[in-house]
């Protein structure tokens, strides 16, 4: 679907090379001009090279808020090679996508239908848009104990109990691998003439091999946010939005980003955007039909260790995971049954068995196998695991480490909205014990981990059962993000 003499171009990088070998006299930032100012002690790890590419809106390299140049011929190229009608390139990482993509769709005191298990950068969305969420809880794998995706059955409910609502936006994949049904999703929220947002910050690799999930834009899809650093070849941070369609307003779009980018975005993180694109555009295929070969043995080889358990898309866990495909480079196991917790496993795993994951939770680990990764380190899991399996108090009763039932707890407190996210952001707040905080309007994002899904909100009202339901799970090895006092003794409430 591309064409493969166009997008063996990388404009933006190649003219940041001509400007490298320039002789001129550096008047402009950054400070260091090019290297010749840097501590000794950064090039010594780094070295100089980098730094000679650290420019900024010089006339030549365009300028990122109205390219003209070569920043917007690399834009196009990445729109043609992902499928958008339009690409913006983000130096702040998916969380700005996000942002932007919320304030271009809702206004203040807008209805977005979201499910709970959201990003905190989609908080900070409604906060600085003035959006109303409207919460769809995700299924649930009591098993496996995994949040997974939103159904098309729970959009069309919630989108008839909410018919003026102004956009919808789910995460796809999550965290753990698992896509809902994007197409159905998408053909019934296009009926109400309103954009669907993705989360796609875990899926920028799937447009470029048949095996894997469709990608959100391919799927229908209006605003698909990619962290290309995540699973391919860009630097972190580096990422990228995607439009199409006559739904979204695109001005709107470039709009908001100027609000929630840098106005000194970095070349260098650009550059690996160009980069990252034309690899994948002409490499793409090769390189994850060998990423998805490490997977696979990864996957056979696991599953042959006693008292491991993985998530994948075969029986028994096909129906586990409720007609949702699996993103097979994403590799969680569950580890209950040698009688730790996930966050044990990882410790030992990292302190003693030099393998590094990207999440642990109470009874999973997850980790990501991506094009840099070898058959090295395919080898290397596999050993430590069964490692691990022989290290571990094996669990020969077969009592799970069950939070089954913490969960079910979380989708019945139906917490109530009292003043809007942005609202509560603004007010004066004060900090209580928590028994001293039921009834009041919370001030902070409390998200417990496992399953990840945010318990309190800004603006929402804090329940007897909300925070027993916090202090179990930090007492069973979970822990909470977004709390100012990481002992969960006390909770910031509105004044």
């Amino acid at each position: 679907m591309t064409n493969h003499v166009s997008q063996a171009q990388t404009p933006l990088l190649t003219a940041i090379k001509e400007c490298i070998k320039s002789s001129h006299a550096p008047f402009y930032t950054p400070g260091h001009k090019r290297g010749v100012g840097i501590s000794p002690s950064l090039i010594d790890i780094f070295g100089k090279s980098v730094f000679t590419a650290d420019l900024p809106e010089l006339t030549e390299l365009d300028n990122l808020f109205a390219p003209e140049g070569v920043i917007n011929q690399a834009q196009e190229l990445a729109a043609q090679a992902f499928g958008a009608t339009r690409t913006w390139f983000l130096v702040n990482g998916s969380t700005c996508g996000i942002e932007a993509a919320i304030m271009a769709t809702c206004g203040a005191k807008d209805k977005i239908i979201l499910p709970r298990n959201v990003h905190s950068s989609v908080i900070a969305g409604l906060i600085l848009s003035g959006a109303i969420p409207i919460f769809i809880n995700p299924e649930y794998d009591a098993v496996l104990d995994i949040a997974h995706s939103i159904t098309p059955e729970s959009i069309a409910l919630a989108l008839h109990q909410h018919p003026d609502a102004k956009a919808v936006l789910m995460v796809y994949p999550t965290y753990y691998g698992v896509c809902g049904d994007v197409v159905s999703i998408a053909n019934i929220v296009h009926q109400y003439n309103i954009p669907l947002i993705l989360d796609e910050a875990h899926g920028a690799h799937f447009a470029f091999h048949p095996d894997l999930p469709i990608s959100g834009l391919a799927a229908g899809a209006d605003i698909c946010v990619q962290s290309i650093h995540k699973t391919l070849g860009a630097m972190t941070q580096a990422s990228m939005l995607h439009a199409q369609g006559n739904i979204v307003n695109y001005d709107r779009i470039s709009k908001a980003l100027q609000l929630v980018q840098s106005t000194s975005p970095s070349y260098i993180l650009m550059a690996s955007l160009d980069a990252a694109r034309a690899q994948m555009a002409l490499q793409g295929h090769s390189l994850i039909t060998q990423t998805l070969h490490l997977a696979n043995t990864a996957h056979q080889n696991l599953k042959k260790i006693p008292c491991l358990s993985l998530l994948h898309q075969s029986p028994p866990y096909q129906a586990l995971l409720g007609g949702f495909k699996l993103d097979p480079t994403r590799l969680t196991i569950n580890v209950s049954n040698l009688g730790i917790t996930g966050f044990e496993a990882d410790e030992i795993l990292e302190t003693q068995l030099e393998i590094r994951s990207e999440l642990a939770s109470l009874q999973n680990i997850t980790f990501i196998i991506s094009i840099g990764n070898t058959q090295e380190d395919i080898d290397k899991l596999i050993q430590a695991f069964n490692t691990l399996a022989a290290m571990a108090p094996i669990n020969k009763n077969n009592t799970k480490l069950d939070s089954t039932d913490l969960f079910n707890n979380l989708t019945e407190l139906n917490n109530t909205l009292y003043i809007s996210p942005r609202e509560a952001y603004f007010a004066a707040t004060e900090t209580l014990p928590v028994d001293q905080t039921y009834a009041r309007i919370g001030a902070e994002t409390i998200c417990p981990y496992p399953p990840g899904i945010p318990v309190l909100i800004p603006g929402e009202i804090i329940t007897k059962e909300a925070v027993e339901y916090l202090q179990k799970v930090k007492t069973l090895g979970g822990f909470l993000s977004g709390c100012s006092d990481t002992t969960f003794k006390t909770i910031k409430v509105i004044a």
